[in-house]
């Protein structure tokens, strides 16, 4: 800084020694430029650096926001890009997995910079407030607009993490192998009419302990574990892959049923490739326990890191993934449903997954994972569910 204003005063010398503040200076340069007739190339010259050091304060007024995401969508790019225009926000993203986001913030400590914490699925935010990392926030627009069964159970210090989408546990089958009625249930997975057809990811795979979880609260523990065991008992193979495969299996014969979350169906319904065309046209998706307690919904949330220093702006943040906009996104960009309360969709691939009904969800609280978690996966290795 020092050389750059003796270079200007070598430039325009007069009185220019005299200023004390950088502020001032700037000041007295553009105004003497701007008052003369004809511009030197040393008067260009020091205009130039004059606007390139002037241009630091200005950008010091953008705020920063730093986001610890587990959401792997390129299509949430306009969720952000959105906001941080509407808000002079610029925003940093670390995009890891969600095992990745927990181990960087516990590392970081009350040094981390995240502001935000992105993740997918109820069991790992229930592990992550766990933990610790999530601060309890008081926001009236999120209490109003995210239902009750979509957020952790508030305390007197407020609600540490929100759900902003949501996402089906079904069951798709082989439309020339398996019959609707035989898997209309996630206890009939367990059925002798399922032998030697059931496929899944692994059992200890968030999304599975997750409807495992819940399953808990609905049939009891004792229900849980045998429908759990009947389920190794129907395995056409061992449990490997992510939900995208047991799709594929189910269409390709090796499986005849198989558990997904919607919006891997969806996604392949949508595309554009052949081969995943042909996948959808062999397989059929069943919405399971609609003559009980619904079919399970799963949930991809929010929180304020617990170490935030621009907690505001976090909560503010926050309270845009709840808006008709920000949720519009999650429903045509990834295949998800809105969790606010109100809003409409378009999205062809969910109506017609659905058929273009409503369907019957469960209406138990996510948080109740948490609770359940570690007594699911003490079944889970009882069974020998890999």
């Amino acid at each position: 800084m020092i050389l750059i204003r003796i270079l200007l005063c070598i430039l325009a010398p007069t009185r220019l020694g005299a200023v004390t503040t950088n502020q001032e200076f700037f000041r007295i340069m553009s105004q003497r430029f701007l008052n003369r007739k004809t511009f030197t190339l040393g008067s260009i010259g020091a205009a130039a650096l004059a606007a390139t050091l002037a241009a630091p304060s200005v950008l010091a007024q953008q705020k920063v926001l730093n986001i610890y995401s587990a959401r792997h969508y390129q299509t949430d790019q306009a969720l952000y890009d959105a906001f941080a225009k509407a808000n002079n926000v610029k925003i940093n993203r670390v995009d890891t997995d969600d095992a990745g986001v927990l181990q960087r913030l516990k590392a970081e400590g009350s040094a981390s910079p995240a502001d935000v914490v992105l993740l997918v699925d109820a069991s790992r935010l229930a592990k992550a407030d766990a933990d610790g990392l999530f601060a309890p926030i008081k926001s009236p627009v999120l209490e109003k607009a995210i239902p009750a069964q979509y957020r952790d159970a508030s305390t007197a210090n407020g609600t540490t993490w929100y759900g902003f989408s949501t996402r089906a546990r079904v069951i798709v089958y082989n439309k020339a192998k398996v019959k609707p009625a035989d898997v209309d249930s996630y206890e009939k997975l367990a059925s002798a009419a399922n032998k030697g057809k059931v496929c899944t990811r692994s059992g200890s795979h968030p999304y599975n302990l997750s409807l495992f979880s819940t399953m808990v609260e609905h049939i009891g523990a004792d229900k849980t574990q045998a429908v759990l065991q009947g389920m190794v008992g129907n395995m056409a193979r061992a449990p490997k892959g992510g939900d995208t495969d047991q799709i594929k299996a189910v269409a390709s014969g090796e499986c005849g049923v198989a558990l997904t979350n919607s919006y891997y169906l969806a996604r392949m319904m949508r595309s554009s490739n052949p081969a995943d065309r042909a996948v959808v046209e062999k397989v059929g998706v069943v919405f399971p326990n609609q003559s009980s307690w619904g079919t399970h919904m799963n949930i991809a949330g929010g929180a304020v890191a617990k170490h935030s220093k621009n907690k505001d702006l976090a909560q503010k943040f926050l309270e845009y993934l709840a808006s008709p906009q920000a949720q519009r996104y999650f429903a045509d960009g990834n295949n998800e449903w809105p969790v606010a309360n109100g809003v409409q969709i378009d999205n062809a691939a969910l109506k017609a997954m659905t058929g273009g009904k409503a369907f019957k969800s469960e209406t138990i609280p996510v948080s109740v994972v948490g609770k359940n978690q570690v007594k699911v996966q003490q079944m889970l290795d009882r069974v020998g569910y890999k």
